[in-house]
């Protein structure tokens, strides 16, 4: 059964995450300014995951016959001294969630929820992803530094990213 305070950090968890939706938002916002068209869609791609990953913790909580309690944020991040900054930025955003997810899944432990402890393994697993797809952007970054052909060729490459739900999951 869902203890209040697992309740509590799951609403809380699932408003960072819509959080975390206005965060690649504001950083796309960023890009587009700049003229770095492919990097914008990765960031507009990222927003629309995360804000998938808030609405499965939304709709994990209804079927548990709680209540979602949507909260407002503070504003995001807007300004960046560059791309890198930005990406630098999202990995440790990245990071922050992993820890608010560890945090969870200790909580679910320690109560012995076990539908919440299954329901986080999927976002445990998500996590690993998340960091190792943001440290691998920020790595060729540095690799091309001022690079304009490479540097157009990972832009071209971030501009093919799309996010479709899992369809079992949608």
């Amino acid at each position: 059964m869902l203890s209040e305070k697992l309740l509590a950090k799951l609403n809380d968890q699932m408003n960072y995450e819509f959080y975390s939706s206005q965060v690649y938002l504001a950083m796309a916002a960023y890009c587009s300014s700049e003229s770095f068209d492919g990097f914008a869609n990765f960031f507009i791609m990222q927003s629309e995951e995360e804000k998938y990953h808030g609405m499965r913790i939304f709709h994990f909580i209804n079927a548990l016959g709680k209540r979602a309690i949507v909260t407002g944020m503070e504003d995001p991040q807007n300004e960046y001294s560059s791309l890198l900054d930005a990406f630098e930025h999202s990995f440790e955003h990245e990071k922050t969630v992993t820890k608010r997810i560890y945090e969870l899944s200790d909580i679910a432990w320690d109560e012995r929820e076990h539908a919440t402890i299954n329901f986080l393994k999927w976002f445990i697993d998500e996590q690993v992803e998340e960091e190792a797809t943001f440290d691998s952007i920020i790595q060729k970054l540095r690799r091309i530094d001022n690079d304009s052909n490479a540097f157009y060729m990972l832009d071209s490459e971030l501009a093919k990213r799309t996010f479709t739900p899992p369809a079992s999951e949608a």
